[in-house]
């Protein structure tokens, strides 16, 4: 790693971590911790996060999560410098940090919620903290920090007689992981004794075969230590892994374990490689260890497994798994594997999605937003773009490609941070409109998976007006987000946010309109009002669980949100008179306006005198924005001298008559150019 690479890393990431902070009106090491989150959760590291945070004399914290299967408490604490180069984190430091978490605990076993407000986010956290260190199997304490750490290991410790592992995440391991194309540290195996095993012969220089027998007790605890970072290759299991047991398997532990070799089907593995013990002959006799496992079908398998032993306390000494472990050469990993998890499973075929920012869905749409210019309202006369940031970093790219000062001031004049928006963003926008608020609270990175998912099953026509409406549906969310806060919604803030977006479409039937959100870039005042009243009722039913659980765990619930419909409000007239007749519906934003990828040609279709038409109307009944009266004057022009017009130009053009027609342009005196030909 050359210290150039780390610098320019550093650099964009307190870049981006500022912008995300300006746009969602927050702290930077909030932002920070946030964003280190959802690395984490996409890894498989950690899951069930939450940022809250606390401090007093001698205890500092800055969020908290529990495990996916419920037996690990998991407590963070940040360390963001704006300066991250200028020094670095101290062994010292880190000790000292996580002795504060350390101190923090403490005090929650002491009973610290008694002394806090129950209206406070901190509440929850400590109230969660409290009942989980009574049912947790161990503790893990994580350091977050953009400067490079001098001591990156801290000796295990225990805690009540819990185990306590300390993870520190610094500059240069989040550097490393962001480099290297792989958020998850391979996970490494020994196995003590080996594992007796039969090597398959293969002609394939890439990839070779073995099949084993892997004790249960030992794959449980595998998954008890590594949880869906074992599964973090294959999307389906990583979606279906809820805690639950299948009937069977547990049946079969609980009663005849001696029996799950021949009832199971077993397991399929992968590894970057596997290190053998060979005969005489050179021949694989036993695997000693793998280093890059991942099991790519199977998962419901293993963490019953773990569940049967951690909650049922099956004893598992007599299970036994049957497994297909593939060796595969590291460059070949993301071409073989995909199809190892397609094909191993003939009955319930997995349909695989692809989930990288190089899908169709997600090249298009930034394709469009990059040359969609949004009105200007402000009155400056300045249009602006919103910046769809499909790959991470990419805004801070573009804002350092403006070398100069006076670039980068153009640049984000162009492009204000407040309209970034990632592929996260984006699935929370969607699913909130289309009342998914449950979806969207159990992460950001398990929430973009489901969007992906439907996006694959049923492709929307990604045009103009497309991304017109969902940038709609964002400037709602951001502005139900502001109002959020002043109601005092702290660290429950999203859950808050994408509640209440839902109950307002599901109240309105989802006819709010959202082509005139994206006209006047905001919300009416009447949209606005609505908004202010129904959040503090739906802060009241969120921050309220009816079923015993905490804040963050009862809005991952479809009962939530069941509880959330029934919130009694309903929308006032001043909205019901501006609300569109018919609802937008998924059929409608996948609709799109009908203009296919011939759109030149479409528009060539169109006679110049109607081009020229819907300008002076619009300048005349001052409709359409400057820039559009402009455009269908460019087109009009190059349709008179038999030139070519762009595809930009033409979607551009088409959605401003169409805009135009809708607000009372009368086309009926210009045939189409094409009726014209017909009468020759």
């Amino acid at each position: 790693m050359s210290e150039l690479d780390l610098a320019d890393f550093s650099r964009d990431l307190v870049a981006d971590v500022q912008a995300t902070a300006d746009a969602e009106g927050t702290t930077t090491p909030e932002a920070f911790t946030r964003r280190v989150f959802e690395d984490l959760e996409h890894a498989g590291v950690a899951s069930n996060t939450f940022t809250a945070y606390h401090k007093m004399h001698g205890h500092e914290v800055h969020g908290y999560g529990i495990g996916e299967s419920g037996d690990s408490l998991d407590l963070f604490v940040t360390d963001f410098q704006l300066a991250p180069l200028a020094t670095k984190l101290t062994k010292a430091q880190t000790e000292a940090s996580f002795r504060r978490l350390l101190a923090f605990l403490q005090r929650c076993r002491d009973g610290l919620k008694q002394h806090i407000d129950e209206s406070f986010d901190v509440y929850d956290m400590c109230s969660a903290v409290e009942k989980a260190l009574a049912e947790v199997q161990r503790i893990r304490l994580f350091l977050l920090s953009n400067r490079v750490s001098t001591s990156v290991e801290v000796s295990a410790s225990h805690f009540d007689g819990l185990p306590v592992t300390h993870e520190v995440w610094d500059l240069a391991r989040l550097h490393r992981h962001a480099t290297s194309g792989a958020l998850g540290e391979p996970i490494v195996v020994s196995f003590s004794p080996p594992l007796p095993c039969v090597s398959a012969p293969s002609s394939e220089e890439d990839h070779s075969v073995v099949l084993a027998v892997i004790p249960g007790g030992l794959l449980a605890e595998l998954y008890a230590e590594y949880g869906t970072r074992l599964l973090e290759l294959n999307v389906r299991s990583f979606l279906q892994i809820r805690g639950a047991v299948n009937r069977g398997i547990r049946e079969t532990l609980l009663n005849t374990p001696g029996r799950f070799l021949a009832y199971n089907n077993g397991i399929t593995a992968t590894a970057s490689q596997v290190d053998f013990v060979r005969n005489r002959d050179g021949e694989p006799t036993h695997i000693s260890g793998v280093h890059g496992l991942q099991i790519v079908n199977g998962g419901q398998t293993t963490a019953s497994l773990h569940y049967a032993m951690s909650r049922d306390k099956a004893e598992l000494s007599d299970v036994r798994v049957q497994m297909k472990l593939t060796e595969v050469a590291p460059e070949r990993l993301a071409e073989i594997v995909p199809k190892i998890s397609e094909y191993s499973n003939t009955q319930n075929r997995v349909t695989q999605v692809d989930f990288s920012s190089n899908h169709d869905y997600q090249v298009e749409l930034q394709r469009i937003t990059r040359s969609l210019w949004a009105p200007a309202t402000d009155g400056s006369g300045q249009e602006t773009h919103w910046f769809y940031e499909r790959a991470r970093g990419q805004y801070t790219d573009e804002l350092a490609k403006a070398r100069t000062p006076a670039r980068q001031r153009q640049f984000k004049k162009l492009n204000p941070t407040k309209q970034k928006f990632t592929k996260a963003d984006l699935a929370k926008f969607v699913h909130s409109w289309n009342q998914l608020p449950y979806q969207v609270s159990r992460g950001a990175q398990k929430n973009f998976v489901a969007f992906m998912l439907t996006v694959d099953k049923t492709p929307p026509r990604v045009d103009v007006q497309y991304c017109q409406r969902v940038i709609a549906m964002a400037i709602l969310f951001k502005a139900t987000d502001r109002i959020a806060a002043i109601c005092g919604a702290g660290s429950h803030k999203s859950m808050i946010t994408t509640y209440t977006v839902a109950r307002l479409t599901l109240e309105t039937d989802r006819r709010i309109d959202l082509d005139r959100i994206w006209r006047e870039q905001g919300v009416s005042p009447a949209l606005d009002a609505a908004v202010r009243d129904l959040c503090p009722r739906v802060m009241r039913a969120v921050t309220t669980p009816l079923e015993g659980n905490h804040v963050g765990e009862w809005a991952k619930k479809a009962a939530c949100w069941d509880a959330v419909s029934r919130v009694d409000w309903k929308a006032p007239r001043t909205l019901i008179s501006e609300l569109l007749d018919h609802p937008l519906d998924d059929a409608a934003l996948e609709r799109g306006t009908g203009i296919e990828q011939g759109a030149g040609e479409e528009a060539a279709l169109i006679s110049a005198d109607e081009w020229y038409a819907i300008e002076r109307w619009a300048k005349e009944t001052h409709n359409l924005e400057p820039w559009q009266r402009q455009l269908v004057q460019l087109v009009g022009r190059r349709i008179e001298l038999e030139q070519v017009i762009s595809e930009a130009q033409a979607v551009q053009a088409l959605h401003a008559r169409m805009e135009a027609l809708r607000l009372g342009f009368n086309a009926s005196p210009f045939p189409l150019v094409r009726d014209l030909r017909a009468t020759d």
